[in-house]
């Protein structure tokens, strides 16, 4: 492209990517878990817009916006599967709220089959960490279906691949799905309340050292994970079973309570709290988001820290 029809299409440009970056930004995040590589994906989607646009720009950009951000996060997501993050990787908190605008996803132009998946749900933690057990052009398949609503021939366009394929795909995507669909995680009012519930009173157990009551808040399979990112001391994989949970988050509040500032915040449609240290030492995280998953009956089954970084760059912390 000469210099001239580069400044020629870059106005073009900045209104696409006022009308797109939103919806780009939704399938970007859900399709990589992590609102920083989602940042990523669509700057350097319309980065190629700008260098090298598709051949009809008098055509809707749309289909061509999402088949480049689609396979930008599947390279995402093949570099984090290469690195071996799985057992400790957490998604990234993210303030999602109720409304369209920051739910938004790329529009089909071909109705599909109605979505499975609600927008609030499809960015929950619990459905986010369900699709780490598909490869990436599967979730991909799946997202664009079940979330989206794309037709079988309009996931293909975005894949590049056809719409036999997709069907393959997205089946075994669904396949996979089967258990998170038995309990699937619809972040509604009484959801909300519940898990705002656990939450306090994890952490009033925790600081009273009050083991009858932890026992009590907890499953009996209860695990917990630490996402550091490697840069803060964390567990090296998932610490499963009440017991091994309740020793290290009881020492985890021994050394470090004192000072603590808590606020609570609703990150990915459910309710966590955002803790900020009033002492750090070396290799000490000065910053957690922490959270909790419930089981029907309303125990927690699972508690997450988040502790990278380059994660927790939209959590509400204290002042």
């Amino acid at each position: 492209m000469t210099a001239q029809e580069s400044a020629a299409l870059t106005p073009g440009v900045d209104a696409l990517f006022r009308s797109h970056e939103r919806a780009l930004f939704g399938l970007a995040y859900r399709m990589t878990g992590c609102a920083a590589d989602a940042d990523e994906i669509v700057q350097e989607t319309f980065t190629r817009a700008l260098a090298s646009p598709p051949a009809r720009t008098d055509e809707p950009w749309s289909p061509w916006l999402v088949r480049v951000a689609t396979n930008l996060a599947i390279d995402v997501l093949r570099r984090r599967r290469r690195r071996g993050e799985i057992s400790t990787w957490l998604p990234s908190p993210h303030a999602f709220g109720a409304d369209d605008a920051s739910l938004a996803l790329p529009e089909p132009r071909e109705r599909g089959p109605d979505a499975r998946y609600e927008r609030l749900e499809s960015v929950s933690f619990a459905f986010l960490l369900a699709l780490e057990a598909l490869s990436p052009r599967q979730r991909a398949a799946l997202l664009l279906r079940d979330v989206c609503g794309y037709s079988a021939s309009e996931a293909a366009e975005a894949l590049g691949t056809s719409p036999e394929s997709v069907r393959v795909l997205h089946h075994r995507a669904r396949r996979a799905l089967a258990e998170y669909d038995r309990a699937p995680c619809r972040p509604d009012a009484a959801l909300v309340a519940r898990t705002r519930s656990a939450l306090e009173a994890l952490v009033q157990r925790l600081v009273a050292r009050d083991v009858a009551g932890l026992e009590a808040l907890l499953r009996e399979d209860v695990c917990t994970v630490t996402d550091a990112g490697g840069e803060f001391n964390a567990l090296k994989g998932v610490r499963a079973g009440r017991t091994g949970v309740m020793r290290f988050h009881l020492r985890v509040t021994e050394r470090r309570a004192k000072g603590v500032r808590i606020a609570p915040c609703t990150m990915n449609g459910l309710p966590a709290l955002a803790l900020t240290f009033a002492e750090a030492g070396p290799r000490q995280a000065p910053r957690v988001l922490l959270r909790c998953e419930l089981d029907a009956d309303g125990r927690i089954r699972a508690i997450h820290s988040v502790l990278a970084t380059r994660k927790l760059r939209s959590v509400p912390f204290p002042a």
